[in-house]
């Protein structure tokens, strides 16, 4: 008989536990930032199984009787931040034995439980565009996932398309680093002969892929490279390309222009002096990095943080990045708050954080913005999104708290020193 009161106790617990996690969570209160429209004074957000179901100001969105009340009063409430070049997870790309390495996956090489999601977390970043090294000229597929650690880097997966299988695009670069690799092209001019070529090869096998119309018997045989490059020109898979001095950006626009391709400008430390061929160009945008201090190559020696005000007067989309390691991700707002001091507009510098970076990676319908039916990622913070004084307090992903600066285990990420990521101490406290 106490077995059975036992089991039957076990049973009301989970079906409790379930009903709890079903329940919708309603954050009354704060500014609400939704990047599509204007802020909302005194908002309400409804968030119910990981999707956003409602939001307004208060007296217009009906509160569900069941729904578990937040009052952020006085707080501020933004989307998840999108990092599209990030290096967090501890990952490696290619080998450096030859320039060209389309076929790596930086999947291969992530650690799902490394602490350094738990820093981008800390910082607001939700959804982030993890990067191989830019050492090569293909460094090989990046991929897109949420940063709440999990058990497999399968379960952070942000796919493009299921049907196709497509969680990530290609990292390219230019320049000055795929100069020192070993296998190096030598020269810039001979660099982009290299890129031409792979891909006039790829166009080949393409076309074999075509006339064999799924016949096995006339298919060409399987070559991982190639595969990867038909995804690029195919449009599924979109090329993030590293590259610094005005000249490498043009480059880098003119190769994607020859062959088809979808690219996204990483880095573009001269942007500010293309800023018009940028706009003109097909690119789907720019991703730039702002720095507090001087540092890193000589080629990056022009790199400024008038870029957003460049690209924004010229109509040219731009988002930021933290290329972390390079920009800690506990400081990415900061980088946006940067762009305004030099001029760029608070409304652009809001979206080139979230949406216009959800753009980058063809995640526009599900992040980057607070929207009825979008992915529950968001942040609460203490106050401005621009204001130093300003704190993460909570990072939600999928309408699951995640991070809480007030529990101290999870408060050691934003303010601990760099000591508690190192490789040696990852998993001490997991």
């Amino acid at each position: 008989m106490k077995k059975i009161v036992l089991f039957g106790v076990l049973v009301l617990a989970g079906v409790l536990s379930l009903q709890a996690q079903d329940r919708p969570h309603v954050f009354e209160g704060a500014e609400i930032i939704p990047i599509v429209g204007e802020p909302i004074s005194n908002g309400v957000l409804i968030v119910q199984n990981g999707e956003i179901t409602a939001i307004g100001s208060s007296g217009s969105v009906t509160i569900p009787r069941n729904a578990v009340r937040h009052d952020v009063s006085g707080k501020v409430i933004m989307p998840g931040l999108v990092d599209t070049h990030s290096h967090i997870g501890e990952g490696d790309g290619g080998d450096r034995s030859s320039a060209l390495h389309p076929d790596v996956r930086i999947m291969d090489t992530i650690d799902p439980m490394s602490k350094t999601f738990r820093k981008a977390m800390a910082g607001g970043v939700t959804t982030a565009n993890i990067m191989p090294g830019s050492g090569l000229l293909m460094s090989g597929q990046t991929v897109y996932v949420k940063t709440k650690p999990y058990t497999t880097i399968e379960q952070m997966l942000i796919y493009v398309d299921e049907e196709s299988g497509i969680y990530g695009g290609l990292k390219m670069a230019n320049g000055t680093n795929p100069l020192r690799a070993n296998g190096s092209p030598g020269t810039r001019a001979k660099s982009a002969a290299l890129v031409r070529e792979l891909f006039l090869k790829a166009q080949d096998y393409k076309k074999k892929v075509d006339e064999a119309a799924g016949d096995p018997e006339k298919m060409p045989s399987r070559d991982l490279q190639m595969e990867t490059l038909v995804e690029v020109l195919e449009g599924k898979r979109i090329v993030h390309n590293h590259t610094h001095r005005h000249d490498d950006i043009l480059t880098a626009i003119r190769l994607s222009e020859e062959f088809g391709y979808r690219l996204v400008l990483q880095h573009v430390s001269e942007a500010w002096k293309v800023a018009e061929e940028i706009a003109a160009s097909n690119v789907i945008g720019s991703s730039v990095i702002g720095l507090d201090s001087p540092g890193g190559k000589m080629e990056a020696i022009n790199l400024l943080n008038i870029n957003g005000r460049e690209l924004e007067k010229a109509g040219a989309p731009v988002a930021f990045h933290t290329d972390d390691p390079i920009v800690d991700s506990r400081f990415f707002l900061r980088m946006a708050a940067m762009g305004v001091q030099e001029g760029m507009s608070r409304t652009k510098a809001l979206e080139a954080l979230t949406i216009t970076g959800a753009r980058m990676m063809d995640l526009e319908d599900r992040v980057g913005s607070l929207e009825v039916g979008k992915h529950a990622d968001l942040l609460i913070l203490s106050g401005d999104p621009f204001s130093v004084y300003t704190k993460v307090e909570q990072t939600w992903i999928e309408g699951e708290k995640v991070w809480d600066r007030s529990n101290p285990e999870d408060r050691v990420y934003a303010t601990g020193g760099y000591d508690i990521f190192r490789f040696t101490n990852m998993h001490l406290h997991d």
